[in-house]
């Protein structure tokens, strides 16, 4: 009879031992190795991942690029508009606490009632002479709003029926010392001086609103304009005042001018321009300068450092510059979305195949999810350069000091990061879902 030995069991002539072994003994049976009952589970290395995603990322450069222009312009107008407001911000801040910092105002006290027979108290016709003789005190003048009885002004010698030639216009009598206290400029022509108040002469400067209602536009042809029937001679248009924004809209004429002509009896207010760090000190000692025998007649006062302004400028600029970012930042997420999608669509076989040499779903979605991170990493870290380098160079330009939050430059490339991850979170999912023979066979 033959043996045909069966799985596992040798050929008596494969024993190397049975020579040595009796016919009449047992031989002994070795049984085979159990097969396994499912295969090992494959493994994805971080270098495996890390090469993957470099390869992906480089096949098609050109499409990479412009994937991560949308999250690049995103990241950096975000940066961009985030250290301009902060930059610009930080000047309207500081310019607003400068100003508010260094201005000190006179003016009567309405609750002071002078005794029977007591000495006049009113701020006098010399009230910035004595208050410039004060330490800390950079400029001083005088202000008055002028009843010129509701004349009207005009800049021709004829009123013309036909057309409206006469205007409403505000008369102001100021000292020369209240244009340096205001920090007025000029547009064109000249201040008047000590000399035109002393004589009185007829001469007037109009702010850029007054000058354009009354037509007047330059000063080298020597214009005048008409307050009733009061001749004055332009020598000046106004272009700013950071302080006394009456002026812009109205005439302005030396106090001697309207002492003599519309009976001026006092100034109406004192404006002090001061040292920083001296505006407590002026403000307690201008009302004995300028009253030395009832300083309690006269009402000084300093604006108080305006911190809650102040956090409102900031806070309202950075909502509207921050909402503007998030806008850009979110038209790169849909494009690093849509391309990341199209490129699932595109590598169909690529994910079969892989699929089908053991790759699990988890293979598939970490793969396309480590890609796009890293696509918006790289666009991240991009953006944050050229939005420092727009801040930097917007600054230059305006002489500011750049001003950025030190946790930007750090948040911003995380963000695109971030971005990447939540653009590419969907694909990797659809990547991830794909069966391997559907795959293969091109179907989607």
């Amino acid at each position: 009879m033959t043996i045909i030995p069966g799985p596992g069991l040798p050929f008596p002539e494969d024993n190397p031992d049975d020579s040595d072994t009796p016919n009449n003994a047992p031989s002994v049976i070795k049984a085979a190795p159990e097969p396994p009952d499912k295969l090992p589970r494959s493994g994805l290395s971080v270098r495996d991942l890390f090469n993957e995603m470099t390869l992906a990322l480089t096949a098609r450069p050109a499409r990479t690029i412009l994937t991560a222009m949308g999250t690049v312009l995103g990241v950096a107008a975000l940066v961009a508009t985030l250290g301009l407001a902060k930059t610009a911000g930080n000047q309207i801040v500081t310019r607003f606490d400068e100003l508010a910092a260094t201005k000190v105002t006179v003016e009567p006290n309405q609750s002071f009632r002078q005794a029977p027979g007591g000495a006049t108290s009113a701020i006098p016709w010399d009230a910035g002479d004595r208050l410039e003789r004060l330490n800390g005190v950079r400029a001083a003048g005088t202000k008055s709003d002028v009843d010129v009885s509701g004349q009207l002004a005009r800049s021709v010698p004829v009123i013309d029926p036909l057309g409206q030639t006469e205007f409403q216009v505000p008369v102001i009598a100021v000292s020369p010392g209240l244009f340096q206290s205001a920090r007025s400029t000029l547009y064109t022509g000249r201040f008047f001086d000590e000399g035109h108040d002393e004589r009185a002469d007829p001469v007037a400067i109009l702010g850029p609103a007054a000058a354009e209602r009354l037509n007047v536009s330059r000063v080298d042809n020597n214009p005048a304009i008409f307050i009733g029937d009061q001749s004055f001679a332009v020598i000046g248009i106004l272009a700013t005042t950071q302080r006394e924004p009456a002026l812009l809209n109205s005439i302005v004429i030396p106090n001697g001018l309207a002492r003599e002509r519309y009976s001026l009896e006092v100034p109406s207010e004192v404006l002090i321009d001061v040292e920083i760090g001296a505006t407590e000190q002026i403000r307690i000692q201008s009302a004995t300068a300028l009253s030395p025998n009832q300083p309690e007649a006269l009402r000084s006062t300093a604006s108080a450092p305006p911190s809650r302004v102040r956090g409102d400028v900031q806070n309202d600029l950075n909502a509207l510059f921050l909402v503007l970012g998030a806008v850009s930042l979110l038209v790169g997420t849909i494009g690093i979305a849509n391309v990341t999608l199209v490129s699932v669509l595109e590598r169909t076989g690529e994910i079969g195949l892989r699929r089908a040499l053991g790759a699990t779903r988890r293979h598939i979605a970490v793969q396309f999810l480590s890609e796009s991170v890293a696509l918006g990493a790289f666009a991240g870290l991009v953006g944050t350069s050229l939005g420092i380098l727009c801040v930097v160079i917007v600054s230059a330009n305006e002489q500011w000091t750049p001003v950025l939050d030190p946790w930007l430059p750090f948040a911003a490339p995380v963000l695109g990061a971030i971005t990447g991850l939540l653009a590419g979170t969907y694909p990797a999912w659809k990547a991830a879902s794909t069966e391997p023979i559907a795959a293969l066979r091109g179907l989607r």
